[in-house]
């Protein structure tokens, strides 16, 4: 499952990429589009066992600016 699982987990990078572009572009919908298509990837990843690796921000002493969480 080595290449099936490598190209799940480019799709969720791929996609957490996206909504970074998305939110320095300041568009909403583009934003949206983007984060629904990151929570497809990582549900897509989650069904078949794969680790779709830390969300940004998820590390330790990686807090987002004001503690918000991406």
């Amino acid at each position: 499952m080595g290449g099936f699982a490598e190209s799940v987990r480019e799709r969720v990078r791929a996609a957490r990429a996206a909504v970074e572009e998305a939110r320095a572009s300041g568009d909403a919908y583009v934003l949206a589009v983007a984060e629904d298509e990151l929570d497809d990837a990582v549900r897509v990843a989650r069904s078949v066992d794969i680790d779709p690796g830390p969300a940004p921000g998820d590390e330790p002493g990686d807090e987002p600016p004001d503690g918000a969480r991406a």
